[in-house]
């Protein structure tokens, strides 16, 4: 089941970018491919013998790693503001028969997260945290995805590091964000994954490259303290 958001965000920024990202999809719907990403291979891993039995995902788009994380066993919630990748996605659960355990949601993180305290074993988001949010919006979704895990849970995402070879690259828009081919890159340093951190206990940040550019980026692997997220 997919839920329309109750409003749309009114930036111009934003709802450049909302559009940008459906008429990619609807023109490419399986934009990155089949095979999963090395960030879920490596999530799944770390969710491995963790009790880890419900997951939410960020920005999952088409859903390439949604897909490797039900086959994983997992109950997945889907979130994206592209309904058109969500469309795709549910279609191909389907196919596959793992839909039961998919749940869609058509959602912008710049809004709070809809679910109740302590709702998820833990978090997955692949490239979300780095796309067109500013640090101020970054920081309010840390602390609402602190909210909605429960304490212990896992949070891993990954982000483009100031090291990579576009940082700097395109229109620049001001905290390390950049736009280039119609994408807006928020580019990350230690410093923001430090800030982003706050309320959970940062395991692991790992350097690792993808595509052929290559991207350069960070895995972040997070665990909550299940104190209230600070800042």
């Amino acid at each position: 089941m997919t839920t329309q958001p109750g409003s749309d965000p009114t930036s111009a920024l934003v709802a450049d970018q909302r559009a940008h990202w459906e008429q990619t999809y609807q023109a490419n719907p399986r934009l990155y491919g089949e095979v999963p990403s090395e960030a879920v291979r490596a999530a799944i891993e770390r969710f491995a013998g963790s009790m880890v039995r419900t997951v939410l995902e960020l920005g999952a788009g088409h859903g390439r790693d949604t897909l490797a994380l039900l086959a994983a066993g997992y109950t997945v919630t889907a979130v994206d503001y592209a309904a058109t990748a969500l469309s795709t996605l549910t279609e191909e659960a389907a196919r596959r028969g793992v839909a039961d355990r998919l749940h869609t949601l058509v959602h912008d993180v710049r809004e709070p997260l809809p679910f109740a305290v302590g709702s998820f074993d833990a978090c997955y988001s692949h490239m979300l945290f780095t796309m067109a949010l500013t640090t101020t919006e970054l920081t309010a979704l840390a602390r609402e995805v602190h909210r909605v895990l429960r304490t212990g849970g896992w949070c891993v995402y990954t982000a483009r590091t100031t090291s990579d070879a576009h940082f700097g690259a395109g229109r620049a828009l001001g905290d390390n964000m950049f736009e280039n081919g119609g994408f807006i890159v928020h580019f990350f340093d230690r410093r923001l994954v430090e800030q982003l951190a706050a309320g959970f206990e940062l395991v692991e940040v790992d350097d690792f490259t993808e595509g052929e550019l290559p991207r350069r980026l960070w895995r972040v692997t997070m665990r909550s303290l299940g104190s209230p997220a600070l800042g």
